[in-house]
């Protein structure tokens, strides 16, 4: 059987040689574009249906379909994905925003969190003369603490 991290290195082999995005892998999966990105490198367990839908569209075999569908161990595997560079500016927007999202949301919503649970994001593109701009809608529903 393959492990999650295997059936996604099979996906990500398959979508560039198939000359795929993700959207098109989404369409075929019916989920949004995130999800089944996430799910499809090891994120989140997919419903039999789903797995079968992208192992078909990306000529995967049965295998796939089971790994596809097994709980997830959520997080980045190995300290080495900390290093790209993406990721890596992600984790320095998070350590210099994080206490000001914090506060911003305490002050507008009161005492809670931010699930990541009940939960959508968008990447977005923005033509902009000065460079192009990466807009990351993070949509999260609001979980007020309950002290009783």
């Amino acid at each position: 059987m393959l492990t999650k991290l295997e059936a996604s290195m099979a996906v990500r082999a398959a979508k560039t040689r198939m000359r795929l995005r993700w959207a098109d892998i989404s369409d075929a999966v019916g989920r949004p574009v995130a999800w089944t990105t996430a799910a499809l490198l090891g994120q989140h367990p997919m419903s039999r249906d789903e797995a079968e839908a992208a192992a078909a569209l990306l000529g995967l075999d049965q295998e796939a379909v089971e790994a596809f569908q097994l709980q997830p161990t959520r997080g980045v595997e190995g300290s080495s994905a900390l290093n790209d560079p993406t990721i890596y500016r992600l984790l320095e927007v998070i350590q210099v925003y994080g206490p000001t999202i914090k506060e911003l949301i305490h002050e507008e919503c009161g005492d809670g969190i931010m699930s990541a649970i009940n939960f959508r994001l968008e990447v977005n593109r923005v033509h902009d003369p000065a460079g192009d701009r990466i807009v990351i809608s993070l949509d999260g529903k609001f979980l007020a603490y309950q002290w009783e």
